[in-house]
């Protein structure tokens, strides 16, 4: 059965420090795209309040060959990164190991990584990779995927899966929100009560099929 993991490590514990170092209020973010070849998470979002202010040359760090700036914005550094593999990381761990990254992402305090396993021993491969070279990684989660449902199983409407669908792909979800209720509703050409109450009953039904056990 696949599981999937969410992992911890330290800001320091992992390279790019030196963006923290310089920035306040930054935020790191591996970029979703599935890179061809053998580069392992070449491409990183920096965003800052003044991404100009970073002047460090990254690839000083012990854990990176070599930075190149792809696209800057005012508050957006777009950027790829050839890793320095010999130096021990949990990007090494995930390397050496049968899982996939799913995401990682960083502040000044943390970087969390979440991780895809096709089977338990993969994700125990993985830990026991990470003691035996330091790397102090902590689990945060971690939960098998389960097949899914049909929106009846879901007990879910044509209009709350279609409210639910949108809302996540606008990124209503999102913190801070791309989306609001007003704009789900001009393109759902209803009104923004409706979506509200779609939302609303929508999430409760889910809730109620997925993490509420018949005892609860």
């Amino acid at each position: 059965m696949a599981i999937e993991a969410s992992f911890t490590i330290e800001q320091a514990d992992f390279p790019l420090s030196a963006v923290f170092e310089q920035l306040t209020d930054v935020s790191i973010e591996l970029d979703r795209v599935v890179p061809t070849g053998e580069a392992v998470v070449p491409y990183f979002w920096i965003s800052a309040d003044d991404t100009a202010k970073l002047t460090t040359d990254l690839s000083a760090d012990l854990g990176i060959n070599q930075v190149k700036v792809i696209d800057q914005l005012e508050k957006q550094m777009f950027v790829r990164i050839d890793w320095n593999l010999d130096y021990e990381s949990i990007l090494t761990a995930i390397v050496n190991t049968d899982i996939t990254l799913l995401s990682g992402i960083g502040n000044n305090k943390q970087w969390t990584f979440e991780v895809r396993a096709s089977e338990q021993q993969a994700l125990s491969d993985f830990q026991t990779y990470c003691q035996e070279h330091n790397i102090p990684v902590e689990l945060t989660e971690l939960h098998a995927i389960s097949s899914l449902k049909s929106d009846r199983e879901y007990n879910l409407t044509d209009g709350q899966r279609k409210a639910l669908v949108l809302a996540y792909s606008r990124g209503y979800f999102d913190s801070p929100r791309d989306a609001t209720q007003g704009d789900l509703a001009d393109e759902l050409k209803i009104t923004r009560q409706a979506v509200s109450s779609r939302l609303q009953r929508g999430i409760r039904r889910l809730v109620a099929s997925t993490l509420v056990t018949p005892d609860e």
